[in-house]
C-alpha cells in the first residue's frame, strides 16, 4: 500500500512539474489589397486591426490571436487562392480585409457555405447584402450604398440641380451611383463607367464640361481619386463645378497626395478622426503614436472589425468551433464603437448615424476632415427585404 501511494506522489510530482500546454491562438486570415496604387487602402485596414491586438497584447476579448495577412493585389482569382489555403492549409475559421467588392463577391459566398465566419472590414456590395447574404456574413463597415445616400440627400437640400456621375465600372461603382440617385431629387446631367484602376480621366473631364453640370458626384477610391481631382483641378473645373464624393475618394492620405485641390469638398461617412466619444479619441491618438499618421476610414474599419470579434472571442471563449455561438456573439455588436453606437440590421449590415464632412486645410498645413453634421441617423439599407437568412 505503502509502495502504491509513493508511485502516485511521484507521479502526481512530476505532472505538476511538466508546463501547461499553450493555449493555440485563434487564427484570423486576412485577404486585403497591399499592391497597386490601392494598396494604402489595406494597409490602413491592417494596421487598424492590428492596433487593437496589440493594445491587448496579443489578444482580442482576451483570446490570443494570430492574425494571417496576404496581398490580393485586387485580383479575385488570387483572393480566392489565399481564401482557400487560409481554409485548408491554416484552418482558419474567420475571415476579414477584402477592400474591393468584385473580390468580395468571387471570395465571400464560397468561404461562408465551408462554415467559415466572413466579416467585413470594407466592401459591402448589394449583392452580399440581399439576395446573397448568409449568416456566416457580416459587415461592420457599411453596405456600399450608404456612403452616397448621404450625399445624394446633402446635394438635393443644397439646391443642386443638374449633377454629372462618375464611378469605375465595377460592383461597387454601379452600387454608389445607385445610392446616390436613391436620394437625389435632381437632373442627372451624365452617368459615366471607368475602367477599374484607370490613371488617364482627360476624355470623362472633356464630356463632363461639355455637359455643363452645375455639380459632380464621383466615387473613385484610393490611386483613381488621387488622379481625377488633380486632372479636375488642372482643367479648372474644381472653380466653377463642385464636387461631393462619399469618403473614399477624400480618406487622408488621399488628401496629402491631393492638397488644396480638394479643400472644401463635401463628402459622406459614417466615421470621422473628430467624432466625439470615448473610444474614438483613445483610437485616434492611439493609432497616431504608432504609425505616426492620423487615421483613414479604411483604419477606422479594420478597428472596429478587430473590436467587434474580440466581443464575440470573448463570448465563446475563443472556441471558433461552436459556430452557432459564435454568429450570435458577432450579431450582438457587444463592443464601444468608435462610432459612438453600433448595431446589425436583419442582413447582418450597420445601423449606425451618417455624416458630411468637409476637407479642410489645417494651421500645420497639413489637410483633413472635418464633421460637419448627422445627416441620417440610425441609418440602414434598402436591401434587408431581399435577404431571407434561416
Amino acid at each position: 500500500m505503502v509502495r502504491r501511494l509513493t508511485v502516485l506522489m511521484v507521479a502526481v510530482m512530476m505532472l505538476a512539474a511538466v508546463p501547461a500546454l499553450a493555449v493555440e491562438p485563434v487564427k484570423i486570415g486576412m485577404i486585403t489589397t497591399l499592391s497597386t496604387k490601392a494598396g494604402y487602402l489595406g494597409e490602413e485596414i491592417r494596421d487598424g486591426f492590428q492596433l487593437a491586438i496589440d493594445q491587448e497584447g496579443g489578444k482580442l476579448g482576451g483570446v490570443p490571436v494570430e492574425l494571417l495577412v496576404e496581398d490580393d493585389g485586387r485580383k479575385p482569382e488570387k483572393a480566392k487562392q489565399i481564401a482557400e489555403r487560409f481554409i485548408k492549409r491554416d484552418k482558419v475559421k474567420i475571415l476579414t480585409g477584402i477592400v474591393f467588392s468584385n473580390v468580395a463577391i468571387a471570395v465571400v459566398p464560397k468561404v461562408v457555405r465551408q462554415d467559415v465566419i466572413y466579416v467585413s472590414a470594407n466592401a459591402g456590395p448589394s449583392l452580399l447584402a440581399g439576395k446573397g447574404c448568409h449568416a456566416n456574413y457580416f459587415n461592420v463597415a457599411y453596405q456600399n450604398d450608404n456612403l452616397d445616400e448621404v450625399v445624394g440627400q446633402y446635394v438635393t437640400e443644397a439646391g443642386f440641380k443638374n449633377v454629372y456621375l462618375l464611378a469605375p465600372n465595377y460592383p461597387a461603382g454601379k452600387d454608389h451611383l445607385a445610392g446616390f440617385k436613391r436620394y437625389y431629387k435632381g437632373t442627372i446631367a451624365g452617368e459615366v463607367y471607368t475602367k477599374l484602376g484607370q490613371s488617364d480621366y482627360a476624355a470623362e473631364i472633356a464630356a463632363l464640361r461639355a455637359a455643363k453640370p452645375d455639380a459632380v458626384f464621383f466615387f473613385l477610391p484610393g490611386g483613381m481619386g488621387i488622379n481625377f481631382i488633380k486632372q479636375y483641378a488642372q482643367a479648372g473645373l474644381n472653380q466653377d463645378i463642385p464636387v461631393f464624393g462619399p469618403a473614399f475618394s477624400f480618406d487622408e492620405r488621399l488628401l496629402q497626395a491631393v492638397k488644396d485641390a480638394a479643400v472644401g469638398v463635401k463628402n459622406g461617412s459614417q466615421w470621422t478622426h473628430d467624432l466625439d466619444n470615448p473610444a474614438n479619441r483613445q483610437f485616434v491618438t492611439a493609432f497616431r503614436k504608432a504609425y505616426g499618421r492620423t487615421p483613414t476610414l479604411y483604419a477606422s474599419q479594420g478597428y472596429d472589425a478587430a473590436r467587434l470579434l474580440g466581443s464575440a472571442l470573448k463570448a465563446v471563449e475563443g472556441d471558433v468551433a461552436k459556430l452557432d455561438a459564435l454568429r450570435q456573439a458577432i450579431r450582438k455588436a457587444d463592443f464601444d464603437t468608435i462610432r459612438g453606437k453600433f448595431a446589425f440590421s436583419a442582413n447582418q449590415h450597420p445601423v449606425q448615424d451618417i455624416y458630411i464632412r468637409e476637407v479642410v486645410k489645417t494651421a500645420d498645413g497639413t489637410y483633413t476632415n472635418k464633421t460637419l453634421k448627422a445627416v441620417f441617423e440610425d441609418h440602414s439599407n434598402v436591401y434587408i427585404k431581399d435577404c431571407k437568412l434561416d
